[in-house]
């Protein structure tokens, strides 16, 4: 292979044929119970396709500083890839960059993981699970398995390979990105279960919220957006409800969309590009912050930010007033294992001044104004929402901390945002004030919801819009990569 579309183009034949392969072996024993071929699959039938770059300079590694698309070493790269047509931007780029800076081998094969049968079939495809167990597919075709789906590479646990018969450092077989196929087929999976809607509908910026009302929001801004800028082409709710500017009362379509039936609903304000924006309503509480972000980052977004409510911990706030975290006392506990708590989470500059600059165009305050209601510091995220019964055991770690604000989730998207090398940012509004017992009474509750939500929101589209015009590359940081990264981003 000696272009990037040259090597999409074979890494779709290959995976078509194996998917297609399958297909047709799944119908056939369904039809007549005639069994898979067994030859035909130590051939690789129904393989993924397997990405292969021999990397042998003549002298050194060149110093590129850039944070990705790039060989630190000499060695041979891999990956096995799934769904090339929905990577198909992201493979030609990455492909792209390596080609334009090195001279090296690119081949293209079968890999050693099969396909497992449940991701290439399409739903609704009428199969009778009492008369066909899957416990007996299971013996037949190939499944997921669990032992080889892992977050080893992104958390720096793996360990090179060396090629049979080479103890050369050049011959180090080393990964080429931060999943393998079949973790990557895993997330894509959980994704339309958990949300709601396909992974092709998800777009490159992504938001979080922990409340309804916000998604609500969303809807009639997007809405209104699809109709005012052609940047946008499509509006997609849960279930599949799509939208155009077009679509007669397409608020209230959306509006009506299932969202109840899905545990965190997405909705997304499509550009042809991809760079449109995800809404995904995570609910409350570190364990769905961790699910969707392990299954998000496999689609490689530029970034995903929260936007929520905390409570203020500082006697000078207000209800109303904004957070922007530049630290996080993690006391979140589901990524210890991952991502040990001692490790810091660096704030990203690009996406905390992206923030900052939004809040002031969105509020119309400036200096002093915007400083008085936009307050930086540091966000506790707590697992537990009744901390405030243990507040005496808790009130010197505040203290040593200067937090300023509490919640549930924005320590966890930050730190899986470092793992899995996706930029990532928080910009919080005061709901309550705990420790000084300014607590949110019915009345009061719905005026601020009224007040501070759509601001919120639009200064949370706002800061995404600025990031993509100003170009997303600036957002990758070099702080995101450790000393030996796969070359893809």
């Amino acid at each position: 292979m000696t272009t990037p579309e040259e090597a999409l183009a074979t890494i779709t034949e290959v995976y078509e044929a194996s998917a297609g392969n399958l297909r047709a072996a799944f119908d056939a024993y369904l039809k007549d119970g005639a069994l898979p071929d067994a030859d035909a699959r130590a051939m690789g039938a129904f393989a993924y396709p397997r990405l292969r770059m021999t990397y042998r300079p003549d002298g050194p590694v060149p110093p590129f500083s850039r944070a990705f698309g790039k060989f630190d070493t000499p060695g041979i790269y891999v990956a096995d890839i799934t769904r090339p047509r929905l990577y198909a931007a992201y493979l030609i780029e990455q492909i792209g960059l390596l080609l334009a800076e090195y001279d090296f081998r690119m081949e293209i094969g079968v890999s050693d993981a099969e396909i497992p049968y449940p991701y290439v079939l399409e739903s609704g495809r009428g199969l009778d699970t009492d008369e066909v167990p899957p416990s007996v597919l299971a013996r037949i075709f190939p499944v997921p398995d669990l032992a080889v789906i892992d977050d080893k590479i992104p958390n720096g646990d793996w360990m090179p390979a060396v090629a049979l018969g080479s103890a050369s450092q050049a011959d180090r077989i080393k990964p080429l990105s931060l999943f393998s196929a079949l973790r990557t087929d895993y997330s894509l999976q959980r994704l339309k279960h958990y949300t709601g809607t396909d992974p092709e509908d998800v777009q490159q910026f992504i938001l979080f919220t922990n409340y309804q009302r916000y998604m609500d929001e969303f809807v009639g801004i997007g809405v209104e957006k699809l109709c005012q800028d052609n940047h946008y082409t499509e509006f997609v709710a849960p279930g599949n409800v799509r939208v155009t500017a077009e679509t007669e009362n397409a608020e209230e379509i959306v509006a009506a969309a299932p969202w109840r039936r899905h545990q965190m609903p997405a909705y997304h304000l499509k550009a042809k590009d991809g760079s449109g924006i995800t809404l995904v309503n995570i609910g409350v509480g570190p364990s769905n912050a961790k699910t969707i972000t392990d299954h998000l980052a496999v689609l490689r977004p530029q970034c995903w930010i929260m936007i929520g409510h905390c409570g203020g911990l500082r006697h000078s706030q207000r209800l109303g007033d904004y957070v922007l975290a530049h630290a996080y006392l993690r006391y979140d506990g589901v990524l210890d294992q991952d991502l040990p708590p001692e490790i810091p989470v660096p704030p990203i500059a690009e996406i905390q001044q992206a923030l900052q600059r939004a809040a002031g165009v969105v509020t119309g305050d400036k200096g002093a104004e915007l400083k008085a209601r936009l307050r930086t510091g540091t966000v506790v995220t707590n697992d537990d929402r009744n901390w405030e019964l243990r507040f005496s055991e808790e009130a010197q770690r505040f203290n040593q901390s200067r937090a300023i604000a509490v919640d549930m989730e924005s320590a966890t998207l930050a730190a899986n945002g470092y793992r899995f090398r996706v930029p990532y940012g928080t910009l919080l509004c005061v709901s309550d004030k705990p420790l000084h017992g300014e607590i949110k009474l019915p009345g009061a509750a719905n005026r601020f919801y009224e007040r501070a939500i759509s601001e919120h929101m639009l200064i949370g589209i706002e800061a995404l819009e600025s990031l993509r015009r100003d170009g997303a590359d600036a957002l990758h940081s070099r702080k995101l990569r450790s000393f030996e990264e796969p070359p893809f981003r």
